[in-house]
């Protein structure tokens, strides 16, 4: 019968050992897990990110990201964000992120004047995408990530980390554009490679600084922007500004990426640098679902600008004059060609694909 009130027996000497020894393992093993944090938080990384937009569109293709990034490392690291021409103009992105003036980049390649071959696809590649889920499956299944990274790999100092797409290319503006004749003379704050194309058709391309976009409209310095699509139109102001909305779009998604300075990279330990790809596909999601969303639903419910549609026989030969427009840019090296190659694939299978992938 046991004896409820028997005094326990002592621990044998082995026993003793035992628990020091599970002790001193646990105290060691809750160090190895405090420490980096404990270290890190009087002494984090840092680093300084600036994008190409203006604050009011930043505050959905990036801050979030960047939020959710410094939540999520801990105090082992901590971004700083900066918005279009904060710290360095925009045209000199590239440049101040490859001596290191700042860590990190978001923006397209054409924009910040990255000096690579590839950099004309940057930003809108006329009617090179129908919708914004075109952009993503081309760098993934048709071989752009691989381009990319070849590119930038021969650039010192510069690591590209990934591309994704933004909203589609409309044409906005003070007065109406119902024809391709109306183009002619048009002032427009848009993006070099599609500015280009579109300047054979008389529109004059401006760039300016990004804040300075609106008043300009204002005062007449511009006639209007083919920069973006409505969502951006609504939220950074552009569409109080102007009075017409052009629905014949030059292309369906603009190309955007991450790049970051190879030793601000190098730095991190490889679980901050799997944390920051993570934190820019996660922004990929975001804004692929935001800009689907917005622009269908400004279409049909915006009321500040009125639609204009250039009719189905001039757009149709805008369209047809692309292929041209194609042909140019591959010619530029064999790296371009090799984009251009598969841009051409990617569209042949989606046109035999037929519904839903293509409706015309």
């Amino acid at each position: 019968m046991k004896e409820d009130n028997k005094p326990s027996k002592p621990l044998d000497d082995s026993r003793r050992s035992f628990v020091k020894k599970v002790g001193a393992g646990t105290a060691g093993i809750l160090a190895a897990g405090t420490a980096p944090y404990a270290y890190s938080a009087t002494n984090p990384i840092k680093w300084r990110l600036q994008t190409y937009s203006g604050a009011p569109l930043g505050a959905h293709v990036i801050l979030p990201q960047i939020e959710a990034f410094n939540k999520a490392a801990h105090g082992r690291m901590e971004i700083e964000l900066y918005y279009a021409d904060q710290l360095v103009a925009t045209d000199e992105l590239f440049r101040a992120m490859q001596n290191g003036t700042i860590d990190a980049v978001q923006s397209d390649d054409a924009t910040m004047a990255s000096p690579v071959d590839i950099s004309v696809f940057g930003g809108y590649f006329p009617f090179s995408t129908r919708y914004s889920l075109d952009m993503p499956v081309l760098f993934k299944y048709y071989g752009l990530d691989e381009i990319w990274a070849e590119a930038y790999g021969e650039v010192k100092n510069v690591e590209w980390i990934s591309a994704g797409a933004w909203d589609p290319c409309h044409i906005f503006t003070k007065d109406p554009i119902r024809s391709v004749a109306d183009m002619k003379g048009k002032r427009v704050f848009g993006v070099p490679t599609a500015g280009k194309f579109l300047s054979r058709y008389g529109l004059i391309p401006i760039t300016l600084p990004w804040d300075d976009i609106e008043v300009a409209i204002q005062t007449g310095e511009l006639d209007g922007v083919a920069w973006c699509g409505f969502t951006e139109a609504y939220e950074v102001g552009w569409a109080d500004v102007c009075n017409y909305a052009l629905l014949n779009n030059v292309t369906g998604a603009w190309c955007g990426s991450y790049f970051a300075n190879t030793n601000s990279w190098n730095k991190l330990t490889p679980e901050l640098q799997a944390l920051f790809r993570m934190s820019c596909n996660d922004s990929h999601y975001y804004r692929q679902v935001w800009y689907w969303g917005g622009e269908a639903d400004l279409r049909v419910n915006g009321k500040k600008m009125e639609l204009t549609t250039i009719p189905a026989n001039e757009w149709d030969q805008v369209v047809a004059d692309s292929a041209e427009f194609w042909d140019e840019l591959a010619s530029i090296s064999p790296r371009t060609a090799k984009v251009v190659a598969a841009y051409k694939k990617y569209a042949a299978v989606m046109e035999k694909a037929g519904v839903p992938y293509r409706y015309s």
